[in-house]
Parts: C-alpha cells; structure tokens; sequence
C-alpha cells in the first residue's frame, strides 16, 4: 500500500508536468506561424525553424538525459526530477505575457535550452522511479499505466487548449507547471533506500574543496558520470539491449518525423485551425489512454512484451501510410482509432530494458535509450524538415503532400522488422554493466 501512495504521488507529479506542456501544445503551429508569417497556410521558415529547435534538443539531450538518468542512480530520482520540473515554467511564462515575435524569439531560446533537460529527462526518471518500486513480473502494466498518466494529462490538455482562449492557455499552463514542482516537493519520496545514495550533490563539492583546497580538482560527486564508453559497454553487454537500442531509434526517428510533417501537412493539406488539430490530438489520446490504463494491464500478464511491441509498431506503419494519403478531411480523424495500438510501444520497450540491468542501474539504462531517442531526434529533422517543406511547395518533384510521412511510415516498418527477431532472455537483477566493473 505505502509503494502504491509513492506510485500515486509520481503519478500526479508527471500528470501536472506533463498537462502544463499539453495545454500549449495545439496552438504552437499557430503561434509560430503567427509569429514569422502571418496571415499564411504554408511558411517554410516555420517548418525549418521547428526542425532545427528539435535537432538541438536532441543534441543536447543526447548528453545531458543519461547524465541525469545516472546521477539519479546516486542522488535519487527526486533530486534529480525536480531540475526538469523547475526549468520548465520558464519558456511558458515568456508565451504567457507575450506572443509578439520578439518574445516568440525569446521562448524559441529558452525552450530549446531547457528542453535539453527537462523533455526526455521526466520520462527517464520516472521510468526508473516505477522500476524501483514494482517488481519485474508486473513492469510491464506499471508502465503502462505511466503511459497512461501521460496520454491522460495529453488529452486533458488538448481538451483544454480547444476550450480555453490562447492567452488564458499559457497562463494556466505556467501556474500548473509551477504546481508540478510544488507538489513533487512536498509529497513525492525518494524512490531509493538513503544507504544507496550519495551525499547530496553540492555538499559533496563543498566538502571536497574543503579537504582540497583546490577548485581545480574533480569532486567525487561526479566520479561516475556516464560517458560514452559505458554507454558502449551497456549496448555490448546483451544482444536484447541492443536489438531493443535499434527499435527505439527507428520508433523515435519515425515519431520525430510524424511530428515534423503533421502540423504543416494538414494545414497545407485540409487547412487545419487550431481547434481541428486539437479534436484529432484529443481523439488520439483518448484512444491512447483507454488502452494503456484498461487494456495494457489487462494484455500485459497474457501476452508478452516482444509482441505487443511488434503489433504497436507495425499499427504505426499502418497509420503513417493511411495518413499519408488521405483523401477526405475524415480520414486523419479515424485513423487515430489505431493510436490504441501504437502506444503498446513505449511501456513494452521500456520494460524490456529494465529487465536487463541490475536495480541500481535504471536510470543509466533508461537514460541511455533516450539518449538514442534523442540521437534520432537529431537526424529526424535533418531528414523530414526539408522533405516536408519540398513536397508542400510548388517546386515538389511529384505531387504527394504526404510524402514526408509516408517515409516516416517506413522507418517504423524498420523498426518493427527489428523487434520480431527480439528474443528476451530471463531477466538480470544482480548483474551490473557499467565500465566501473569491467574494470574491476
């Protein structure tokens, strides 16, 4: 009962995080639209200026979530959640005063500066806070219901953003990611036992300038901070763990790429407002989280990981090529009817993950797969930025508006292919792979 409350207080505290985020999230084509072209259904400026924001997220987050993800394994995971929560309110309060370009300037800035830290890093963390707290056997529907949590919040936020006016949105969305850190302050626990955990960071710094007396040298607080050779070593260390690696950058790849085409795709396509956007986004959460919190608990003693791993994946390639090519303004809305498919993908990747790590290594193995996310969040725009605004303009060398997610379609097809050569082996608990004890 008690790990159940500290599960509930995780809960509440991504819920909150994650509806500040959602609330906004419908309108930004608008608000950047509005900002750099006004008064236009297509602007390639605000195609390429999105895909270059996510491809410096990505780079940063490719060092910094790992980083965080395995400090948490030495100084806890509300520690090191609470730096994610904080950031996070500044980039909302500068849309929640202003929307002029100076200021959209100003929040394209700071969100991409927080955003290396706080998008993946949430995720990361409180997947290694349910990894703590849930034995092996029920993993897999604990993080589903996680999943849940989010598409909860993402749907809660979406109804919201159709309802409430833009300004009102920003605002309420400021005060509520500002609550997030309040309530994660006051009511989550840490999810490790406190013999396991370091002294605080900053102590351990001050102390060691102390005993030192030189702030030249490496403090101990950060002897093992995750580099790329223990990355290195985890992906060697099981053929599962690398095979699931690949899975998640095709995943992320054709989601960054679906992400990159979708809001342009069908304001170009169908000329979607605001509010059309927010109703399919609304749709697509419902469907998401009625499967992850009723029928994933319900599948996931039954049926295991690898396959409904392989059924979300290849449910995605059967809605990016459904959305690719749809012909009435209907289509796109009943397509996400599959989302209830597509989101068996994360919980079941992440508990096999977590079953192949010892349990003072979760956030580093966490945080190395979404350090891959992130890799693939690079190359994403790179790839479907300039194939989105190419197809949507007049110079397209054949007519196919969708074109750029119909690719996307595709590195999903990849990806599942991936996943149905998976073979999980029995779970490791005691075995640790980070170079600390190869060296050993």
């Amino acid at each position: 009962m008690e790990k159940l409350t500290e599960l509930s207080h995780l809960f509440v505290t991504v819920f909150l995080a994650a509806l500040a985020g959602m609330m906004v999230l419908p309108a930004m084509a608008d608000v950047t639209m509005f900002a750099l072209c006004p008064g236009r259904d297509q602007c390639s400026l605000a195609i390429y200026i999105s895909g270059i924001q996510q491809a410096i997220i990505g780079v940063g987050s490719v060092v910094i979530t790992p980083l965080i993800g395995n400090l948490s394994d030495q100084y806890g995971r509300k520690t090191m959640l609470t730096i994610p929560l904080t950031i996070n309110i500044i980039p909302l309060a500068i849309l929640a005063y202003s929307r002029e370009t100076i200021f959209f300037y100003a929040y394209f800035v700071t969100r991409t500066v927080t955003a290396m830290v706080s998008d993946n890093s949430i995720n990361c963390l409180a997947l290694a806070y349910v990894a703590d707290k849930v034995s092996e056997a029920r993993r897999t529907a604990a993080f589903g219901i996680l999943m849940g949590t989010f598409l909860t919040a993402f749907v809660c936020g979406t109804l919201a953003s159709r309802l409430l006016p833009l300004t009102l949105s920003f605002q309420i969305a400021t005060f509520i990611s500002m609550l997030a850190v309040v309530y994660a302050r006051i009511f989550l626990k840490e999810a490790l036992e406190v013999d396991d955990l370091s002294q605080p960071i900053l102590k351990t710094r001050l102390d060691a300038i102390q005993q030192d007396g030189n702030l030249s040298k490496k403090a101990p607080a950060f002897k093992k901070i995750l580099t790329i050779g223990d990355v290195i070593s985890l992906l060697k260390s099981s053929a599962t763990f690398s095979q699931v690696a690949v899975v998640a950058f095709f995943h992320s790849l054709a989601g960054g790429g679906q992400q990159e085409a979708s809001m342009y795709y069908w304001k170009a396509r169908f000329h979607f407002t605001k509010n059309q956007y927010a109703d399919q986004m609304l749709l697509a959460g419902i469907a998401g989280m009625i499967s992850q919190l009723i029928f994933m608990p319900l599948l996931a003693p039954v049926v295991s990981e690898e396959k409904l791993l392989s059924i979300g994946l290849f449910m995605g390639f059967i809605s990016m090529s459904l959305y690719s090519i749809a012909w009435a303004i209907w289509v796109p809305f009943a397509t996400t009817a599959l989302v209830a498919f597509v989101v068996f993908v994360p919980a079941s990747l992440r508990s096999i993950v977590s079953k192949q790590v010892g349990p003072d290594e979760q956030g580093k193995a966490q945080g190395c797969i979404s350090s891959i996310n992130s890799v693939a969040a690079i190359i994403s725009p790179l790839i479907f930025s300039p194939l989105t605004a190419l197809f949507l303009s007049e110079e397209a060398p054949f007519h196919f508006l969708g074109f750029s997610m119909f690719c996307a379609g595709l590195a999903m097809l990849i990806a599942f292919f991936q996943s149905i050569m998976i073979k999980v082996p029995s779970p490791i608990s005691t075995h640790k792979y980070s170079s600390d004890s190869t060296e050993a």
